[in-house]
């Protein structure tokens, strides 16, 4: 493989006039009529980006992957304020392709097949077929005669695609029984075209789900806490995943510990309301030297990149966090199991950690160090695809167990008390600290609307969140711009066009700069856990605003959201 991406690097240009020479409908004329009208594609060595362009004119979302890195200067260079979001990658990893946490509607593998070798396809068509949504078109063009340079090339055919697909449940078509001649006029090269197709036959998530929420023995609203939490976790925090395998992603037992704490902040501490059968037994996680010394505090006060420094939360904190996670390892993920078999859905593991001193961090090394937390694959990319509909059903099974215990009916709450102490926007929408900022900015110098580069002024200007709080809850420092109060009303509740995200790249990046290069610790503990396709040692603002388009995507297409 690495000498085929030094001779695509090498001969970059040359190939780029080669690939751009022959019209997308000539070289995909066969498969055409499968092409979703929306939706999210992955081209995967995409090359000149001939492919890749023609897509995102089309109205899809493209990710496009090109190892090559002098291959991918040039394709670039075409599509500058398009759909396509570049990524250096390859077969039959694509690590940073899966970083991403989406699936698409379509995959294309246009003369690449012949480049994998065989000891490694079985592997590549694993990880694509796992990139499939249902009903997703995996087009893969088979290329078959001599190579006449120094790549190295692979015999391949149908029918080992065929067999192949077989083993990952996905249908087979050969769009081109009889060998095409090739469209770069190479008489000793013809070509095939083969369809995989993923269907949809469901994975068994739903039902899975289903079962833990509405027909699960519960004596206690655990469960329905532990799936919001990781609802919560997959919906808002695609770059908090530690490691996946084909069956399992892993996360920080922190982070879900994390959302615990504030899923039940207010229903404890400020409604009063009873979570178990037992009204005459505490919560196991509710102790003397955690939980109860952080009564006063509430849910917003915890935050992800936050750092502390008074030993009066410091200490609480971290203790309170070490008994949810014990307390979750122990009963809902210990009691939640697969129906017929017993076996427990989610795995965990603490890690022996030691009291933080003087300081504290809510930040990736220190919510991981507390252990991990393992999630069945097809389960994780569920609850983040559908989670739209999944936690009203959470929030819904959630107010009938408080309604159903004792001490809550004797305290004549109602369905629509518990519904309020279950919204999530009681966490944090206030805005008052990055007003904070501006102010103290304005005092100083000039800020600007990051949608219209106008220069705001005191107190006619409003906080925007970039991606709606209303359908996406994140609060973080880099989803919160200023912008004209005017154009901020007009926006509302829409999601940016990918075209008004690229037009305002330059003024987000100033502004990030301006407002947060004090503070940048915070800044990119929140943006490298919250978007996709960044490390964790992430630094640059480039490289963020590169992760929020993304996101953009990735928003658009789960939720299929009105643009502005």
């Amino acid at each position: 493989m690495s000498e085929n991406i030094a001779y695509y690097s090498k001969h970059a240009e040359s190939l780029a006039d080669n690939y751009n020479r022959v019209p997308f409908e000539s070289v995909h004329k066969d498969w055409l009529h499968a092409l979703p009208e929306q939706g999210m594609v992955l081209d995967v060595g995409a090359g000149s980006g001939r492919d890749a362009r023609y897509l995102a004119a089309r109205g899809l979302n493209v990710v496009a992957v090109e190892p090559a890195q002098e291959l991918r200067e040039v394709a670039q260079q075409y599509t500058v304020n398009s759909a396509v979001r570049w990524i250096a990658d390859s077969l039959p990893d694509l690590n940073k392709v899966f970083a991403l946490h989406t699936k698409f509607d379509l995959i294309l593998l246009s003369a690449v097949w012949m480049h994998i070798p065989s000891s490694t396809r079985e592997r590549s068509l694993r990880k694509l077929s796992s990139l499939l949504k249902p009903n997703g078109k995996l087009v893969i063009s088979l290329r078959h005669g001599a190579c006449h340079d120094e790549r190295t090339m692979y015999p391949v055919s149908a029918d080992e695609l065929a067999q192949l697909a077989s083993r990952y449940g996905l249908t087979f078509q050969l769009l081109t029984p009889e060998q095409q001649t090739d469209e770069l006029g190479r008489d000793d090269v013809s070509w095939q075209t083969v369809m995989l197709t993923l269907p949809d036959d469901g994975t068994g998530a739903f039902p899975l789900l289903r079962n833990i929420v509405v027909n699960d023995n519960k004596t206690s609203t655990y469960k329905v806490a532990l799936l919001r939490s990781l609802l919560r976790i997959a919906e808002g925090h695609p770059g908090a995943v530690l490691d996946q395998t084909d069956d399992h992603i892993a996360l920080p037992v922190g982070l879900v510990a994390l959302y615990w704490l504030k899923l039940y902040k207010p229903l404890v501490d400020h409604y009063g309301m009873h979570q178990s059968t037992n009204s005459g037994k505490g919560l196991g996680f509710v102790k003397p030297h955690g939980w109860q010394l952080l009564s006063d505090r509430s849910a917003g006060d915890f935050t992800i990149g936050a750092q502390y420094s008074d030993e009066a939360i410091v200490q609480p904190l971290y203790r309170a966090l070490k008994d949810i996670a014990s307390t979750i390892k122990n009963m809902p993920a210990k009691y939640t199991t697969i129906p017929g078999s017993g076996n427990a859905v989610f795995a965990v593991e603490l890690n022996r950690t030691q009291k933080p001193k003087r300081n504290l961090t809510l930040d990736l090394p220190f919510l991981s160090a507390l252990g991990t937390f393992y999630v069945p694959k097809h389960i994780w990319d569920s609850l983040t695809r559908f989670s739209v509909w999944i936690e009203p059903a959470l929030v819904n099974e959630w107010a009938a167990l408080m309604a159903s215990y004792a001490p809550n009916k004797q305290k004549a709450f109602n369905r629509s008390d518990y519904l309020v102490a279950l919204d999530w926007k009681d966490d944090t929408r206030t805005t008052t600290r990055v007003r904070q900022r501006i102010n103290t900015l304005l005092a100083e110098d000039k800020v600007h609307c990051c949608w219209t580069g106008k220069p705001i002024k005191p107190n006619r200007y409003a906080v925007d969140h970039a991606f709606p709080f209303a359908r996406w809850p994140n609060n973080d420092l880099w989803n919160l711009l200023p912008s004209q109060a005017q154009v901020n009303l007009e926006k509302l509740d829409r999601l940016p066009s990918r075209e008004r995200l690229s037009t305002a790249r330059e003024l987000i990046l100033t502004w990030w700069q301006q407002g947060w290069q004090i503070n940048k610790s915070e800044f990119f503990t929140q943006a490298n856990l919250a978007l996709p396709n960044l490390s964790h040692h992430n630094q640059s603002f480039d490289d963020v605003f590169e992760a929020l388009a993304l996101q953009r995507d990735r928003i658009k297409d789960i939720q299929q959201l009105a643009e502005w």
